[in-house]
């Protein structure tokens, strides 16, 4: 069944084509990967199926029976509120559906009894995801919804999705989400949108295979005009030879090379090398940190070794940011000690460091300002160029970029400082995945010493040789890789949420009752479309009644499919 109609739609902004003249159609049950490079429309697409921006050009048909849902980027509850009372006052739903949903990402009866603000912001996320799943959407349209989740949510996120029923258009910075819960690709490029009924992975390999077909045909092509043309220029002047030379003319104008559109750029980031470097890079012995009385973890005793790339993993609120501003000294420590090794230069990177930058300085100014001076100019303008400051930017005063823009410059201009130790807090919110994965195997090859807290499984994969856990007020080293940690902590949360649902009571008489209700809605749409697809039948029927002479294959077509549908409707009315 179609759910919504995207007709010739155009957009642009201050002369830059977003969409030209783009179609689409969305019906139930796809899960769709929307990817392209940032500022390619992805955001704009949903803004404009939202109705929060107006097209230039187009109509975007949302069908009666649709309901869309998506993340309010605000909170839509206060922080006193008990999370049961604000989902069944913000929903209608009655209390046991709540808890049904709630218990899908780990919520139990003890947590829905508590107020809000006693969560972390990875737990009001999920708060978030229930009050929009209860409102029983049939499209989710979801923008970076990984974006500051921790990864329990992220699992528990990916699982609902796997079992959802209903449409979703996903945008993501992470590979493996993508791969994990979508089953089909839009990419957006250049002012199209490329449809293809596989998953990521597979479409970037026919892409590649298209793209290197198009060269071989067009190297062909190139060289067959080449044969022809050598005739040509040979024979014209011939009266013999005239004739035969005008055919392989027009035969040289019906040869039409197929356009292969200019590839946008791939990010291959060059970090700066430093000094080899061997030896302890950090040593913490029995250290406790925390914030005066309040202790966050403690018993903290191991070893960090230069040139070492872990990974700072654990659910948000557990203190993952506390431990990195106790070891910069930020945060006094409250108990042990800690050293750093010799003549270590330390550079930091949060979401906060971008509110420091000097509004008034230029994008360019600001980069060779925190490039180390041993980097050459080429080294600059590249590191501008692959986190996608263009040259024609590079004059900008960083008052004119966005949140996501300055952030992504700080991180740029941290890269050419040429320092010893990288300490990385969220570095790939604001980055695509093309950029998120460049960056990963570029800090991959470096000599840097790089501690890093992300959510981000492809990013973590493809960097970190160890990982450091922050968990329950402890703080240790793991043994096992990465993916022993996700498969230990995705077959934990599942046992979580089998026993929250198990001890989900749903009183059985209203839960007939909701469900007969919704029965009687869902057949009472049906109802509807039916209705509009009998008229359309009868149009069709009568356009053959006024031309019974003609024979109509494109007509004829299109009864057929009229018919098929309706059939179709009426099998699910049945089921219903």
């Amino acid at each position: 069944m179609i759910l919504l109609q995207i007709d010739n739609i155009s957009k642009s902004y201050a002369g830059q084509v977003i969409f030209d003249h783009v179609n689409f159609v969305i019906r139930e049950k796809q899960k769709i990967a929307v990817i392209g490079r940032n500022g390619a429309g992805k955001s704009t697409l949903f803004h404009l199926i939202q109705g929060k921006e107006a097209l230039d050009e187009g109509n975007i048909q949302i069908l009666d029976h649709t309901t869309i849902g998506y993340v309010a980027q605000h909170d839509p509850f206060t922080g006193e509120e008990i999370v049961l009372d604000f989902l069944e006052t913000h929903t209608g739903k009655p209390s046991w559906r709540c808890a049904q949903v709630a218990a899908r990402f780990d919520f139990d009866h003890k947590q829905l009894a508590q107020t809000i603000n006693s969560f972390s912001g990875g737990y009001q996320m999920r708060i978030k995801l229930i009050a929009m799943l209860l409102a029983e959407p049939n499209i989710l349209l979801l923008d970076e919804p990984t974006n500051y989740l921790d990864l329990s949510t992220q699992i528990l996120l990916e699982e609902f999705l796997i079992d959802y029923r209903g449409a979703v258009l996903l945008i993501s910075h992470d590979r493996e989400f993508l791969v994990r819960t979508c089953t089909e690709t839009i990419e957006i490029e250049q002012g199209k949108l490329q449809y293809y009924p596989q998953s990521l992975e597979e479409y970037f390999s026919y892409k590649k295979e298209q793209h290197e077909w198009k060269l071989r045909y067009n190297k062909k092509l190139a060289k067959e005009k080449r044969h022809l043309q050598d005739f040509v220029d040979r024979f014209r002047a011939k009266a013999s030879k005239a004739t035969q030379a005008q055919s392989k003319i027009k035969q040289i104008e019906r040869l039409k090379e197929i356009d292969i559109d200019d590839p946008e750029q791939t990010a291959r980031i060059h970090i700066p090398t430093i000094e080899t470097r061997k030896g302890l890079a950090l040593r913490l012995t029995d250290v406790a940190i925390g914030y005066g009385e309040k202790v966050v973890a403690k018993d903290i005793s191991f070893d960090i070794n230069k040139g070492e790339h872990i990974a700072i993993v654990g659910d948000n609120g557990q203190g993952k940011s506390t431990f990195f501003k106790s070891i910069l000294g930020d945060i006094p420590l409250l108990d042990g000690s800690l050293r750093w090794g010799k003549d270590l230069r330390i550079a930091y990177y949060a979401q906060h460091v971008k509110d420091m930058l000097d509004n008034q300085m230029t994008i360019e100014a600001y980069m060779h300002a925190q490039a180390h001076k041993d980097v050459f100019e080429e080294e600059v303008l590249r590191m501008a160029s692959n986190f996608l400051f263009s040259e024609d930017t590079l004059k900008k005063h960083i008052s004119v970029l966005s949140g996501g823009e300055k952030s992504r410059l700080c991180l740029a201009g941290l890269l050419l400082q040429k320092k010893d130790v990288l300490l990385l807090d969220e570095p790939t919110n604001h980055l695509d995945f093309e950029t998120v994965e460049a960056l990963a195997r570029a800090l991959k090859e470096t000599n840097m010493t790089v501690l890093f807290i992300s959510h981000n499984r492809t990013f973590v994969r493809l960097l970190a040789d160890g990982i450091i856990e922050v968990r329950d007020g402890k703080i240790k080293r793991h043994l096992h890789d990465y993916d022993n940690y996700v498969y230990h902590m995705r077959k934990e949360i599942k046992e979580h949420v089998e026993k929250n649902t198990k001890s989900t009571q749903v009183p059985e008489i209203d839960q007939v009752q909701d469900a007969e209700k919704e029965s009687k809605k869902q057949r009472k749409a049906i109802e509807e479309e039916i209705g509009k697809y009998e008229r359309r039948k009868e149009r069709i029927l009568a356009w053959f009644e006024r031309n019974s002479g003609k024979v109509h294959v494109k007509k004829q077509k299109e009864l057929q499919m009229v018919e098929d549908h309706i059939r179709a409707l009426e099998a699910e009315w049945m089921d219903l």
